[in-house]
């Protein structure tokens, strides 16, 4: 047990360090704020004791001389506002800071999760990805704003608190000194304790989100289905789990916060009264002294109780910085390019030599797929759900690492091509289409600057799509949604596929493109198809075989492997799986 211990304290003190290394950029403003903070705490260490020589040097022997009292006025009315002013100043300073911080870390694991591999975001819920850069960095900044600055402004006032306590009378002031271990104590066992909790409520706050970002993805699914009770309940599940984590939490605030302290406080207020109440049996006592006394025994346990407090909130802080440091630190990133040198897409051609695939590291979805396509080549893929069609596209896409085998791309191994280049030159065109907020020129261009607005309508007109796209009431300019729900499916796949022949691939990946469009915009597209593919390689996963009849060749996919291959025609001769599946939806057709 004191191992484990010993291990999460090195742990949070890694997270404590690296969280600091965030403010190195800012340490000239920084500096510049603590210590304006010590010159606010020094002027609040010294209103008592301009007070205490009011009342023992004036007040008890009844001297009112008006000069030297103004003069001690105006000295505690000037700190009081010197002391209000730097505090603006300080606090403004801190949260500036702050939100610099936040903003660098934001983008930090933002610009990461956008370079992390397909193979994370497969086992990774979106809302869990949402909470750490969202909810997770907004409790790290409550550590910039006001943990980091309490806890120096309280240790500084502290200090003065203390070195006033001993110029005033050392006898007393050592008895404090016996509470601070005991203040220590405390706060290493609420740290101890509230850890744990911490992250079960963080745990479920990310799981809230994932539940609630799967609800509103899949509304009409639920909605068609009649799935919202079932939902409620598993939310209701989780969001009852996240109230029990927070009500322990509430509850280990509420024992080890306030009413701890609360007891120390008394235990120090009956020693200072026992001190002096002692002492006047032998000696009068100062009345300033036990004023100022009591003023910073108020004002010593006021900035331990705002310490215990941001505990809480440095908890939360550490307990949410480990989780975004661990999406930082997260290894499964995309494939990039292997070497110095920089080859370049010219032809096309391209070839799978004995390609094994498995996603999870134990099971193949793909066992040595060898093929070859040509420039101006149309190789289709078909195959029941499963056969691992879709395999192909994303290893030849280069969204996940090669198990076993090579892709070679005008006779170089796929791996030596950087991204930019497959980026550039392979054009992809899904099933789905996604469309981003903006608006349609946006969407085709997707702010690559070296298209033109010419490029655009060009491609637009090349897959016929600029027709619908000028009856909308803004034509190109035309608003878009999120993920395009205003438009038809048809209408997006169409702007998703103008999107692709803007850059002028070389290659052309169509996962089942037409699946989406009534058959008169197919009509249209697959005119525009037969233009497109000529110079270009083609490999298009196919549901209906009606729409890759003309393909060069065709590979009929099982469990992972290649059991067919030839064109249209030699495959029904041969009367295998693509006959059946070929005769299976002509019968539907008939139907």
């Amino acid at each position: 047990m004191n191992k484990e211990l010993a291990v999460e304290a090195i742990s949070q003190q890694k997270v404590f360090r690296r969280l600091l290394s965030y403010a190195k950029p800012h340490k000239k403003s920084l500096a510049i704020a603590f210590f304006v903070l010590l010159i606010s705490a020094v002027a609040d260490v010294l209103g008592p004791i301009i007070v205490k020589i009011f009342i023992d040097d004036y007040l008890t022997p009844q001297l009112f001389e008006w000069k030297p009292l103004l003069i001690l006025g105006i000295g505690y009315i000037s700190l009081h506002l010197l002391s209000v002013t730097l505090n603006f100043y300080q606090l403004f300073s801190f949260h500036k800071i702050a939100l610099w911080i936040i903003h660098q870390l934001r983008m930090d694991v933002f610009g990461k999760v956008q370079h992390l591999g397909l193979a994370f975001f497969d086992k990774t819920p979106g809302g869990s990805l949402v909470s750490r850069i969202t909810n997770d960095t907004e409790s790290i900044k409550e550590l910039y704003v006001s943990v980091l600055s309490t806890y120096v402004q309280n240790i500084i006032f502290l200090i003065g608190i203390l070195t006033a306590m001993f110029i005033l009378n050392p006898s007393l002031a050592i008895l404090y000194l016996i509470i601070i271990p005991v203040i220590l104590l405390l706060m290493k066992a609420y740290r101890h304790f509230s850890s744990k909790i911490f992250h079960l409520a963080r745990q479920k706050l990310s799981q809230l989100n994932t539940k609630l970002n799967e609800s509103l993805q899949g509304m009409n699914i639920i909605q068609a289905m009649g799935q919202q009770k079932r939902l409620q309940k598993e939310f209701g599940k989780i969001n009852d789990d996240h109230y029990q984590a927070n009500i322990k939490q509430i509850k280990i605030n509420s024992l080890m916060v306030r009413p701890a302290v609360d007891f120390l406080y008394l235990l120090a207020l009956t020693l200072i009264l026992s001190f002096f109440g002692i002492n006047s049996l032998n000696s009068p006592i100062e009345i300033g002294v036990l004023y100022a006394f009591i003023n910073y025994l108020d004002r010593f346990f006021e900035p331990v109780n705002m310490m215990m407090f941001r505990l809480s909130q440095f908890q939360q802080a550490i307990v949410s910085a480990e989780r975004v440091f661990g999406l930082l630190d997260e290894k499964e990133m995309a494939p990039v390019n292997e070497g110095d040198s920089y080859p370049t897409i010219e032809k096309g051609h391209i070839m799978f030599n004995n390609v094994t695939f498995s996603y999870d590291g134990t099971t193949n979805v793909l066992r040595n797929i060898s093929f070859t396509a040509k420039p101006g080549e149309t190789v289709a893929l078909v195959g029941h759900t499963g056969s691992g069609k879709s395999s192909i596209t994303n290893l030849l896409m280069r969204f996940y690492p090669i198990t076993h085998g090579e892709i070679l791309i005008d006779g170089v191994p796929l791996e030596k091509y950087a991204n930019d280049e497959l980026r550039k030159k392979i054009g992809l065109v899904l099933q789905d289409p996604f469309l981003f907020v903006g608006d349609v020129k946006q969407n085709i261009r997707l702010y690559n600057k070296e298209i033109s607005d010419e490029d655009i309508i060009e491609a637009a007109k090349f897959v016929q799509a600029d027709s619908f796209i000028q009856d909308l009431p803004q034509a190109y300019d035309e608003p878009i949604g999120e993920r395009g729900a205003t438009f038809s499916s048809g209408q997006r796949q169409l702007i998703s596929f103008a999107r692709t022949m803007a850059i002028q691939p070389k290659v052309l990946v169509l996962d089942e493109a037409t699946a989406s469009i009534d058959t008169e915009t197919e009509e249209a597209i697959q005119t525009a198809l037969e233009k497109m593919r000529k110079g270009r390689t083609t490999i298009a996963i196919a549901h209906r075989l009606s729409t890759i009849q003309d393909a060069d060749l065709i590979l009929v996919l099982h469990k992972g492997e290649i059991v067919e291959r030839g064109t249209h025609q030699a495959l029904i001769e041969k009367k295998g799986l693509y006959y059946n599946m070929y005769l299976l939806q002509q019968g539907m057709s008939k139907e």
